[in-house]
């Protein structure tokens, strides 16, 4: 299987607080391609507590954003055929624009599983489709717009 496509991100490119591994107080989500989706889990401690029992909106959009970024880059290099076994890989994204919407609550302390559909790729533009679910329901979907950094 692919590594995370975090994990071979350039070590100065490395520091994003919901995916970066070089951000030992982030959240350490980690990004997988696998066939034409990407996938990602996390689990919500009490500290992302919005009502008793449900996870605070914020977490949802940051965790749909770092995941939507690096599916991004996963789609590229997809496309581009560039390895995702060994790093450090030559693309890294940033968000243009995301769109979430929250579809039910969020359950505290469940395994939340995020999938990223590729919507398309105009040059250095992509637009992946998300949802992110807890015990099979979707709790809240998502669109982001990234972009891909310039190589230095």
């Amino acid at each position: 299987m692919a590594k995370a496509i975090q994990d071979l991100y350039p070590e100065n490119l490395s520091h994003c607080y919901g995916c970066g591994r070089n951000n030992p107080e982030g959240y350490q989500l980690k990004t997988y391609l696998v066939g034409n989706e990407t996938r990602a889990t996390f689990t919500p401690e009490d500290k992302y507590t919005a009502i008793p029992g449900s996870v605070y909106g914020g977490l949802i959009a940051s965790l749909l954003d770092c995941h939507g970024t690096g599916s991004a880059a996963a789609f590229l290099c997809q496309k581009e055929g560039i390895s995702l076994e060994v790093g450090p890989i030559p693309v890294r994204c940033v968000t243009g624009s995301l769109k979430v919407d929250f579809k039910a609550l969020t359950p505290m302390g469940e395994e939340l599983e995020l999938k990223g559909v590729l919507r398309s790729i105009e040059g250095r533009k992509v637009w992946v489709d998300m949802r992110l679910s807890a015990r099979g329901i979707v709790c809240a979907t998502g669109e982001i717009l990234a972009i891909r950094l310039k190589e230095e």
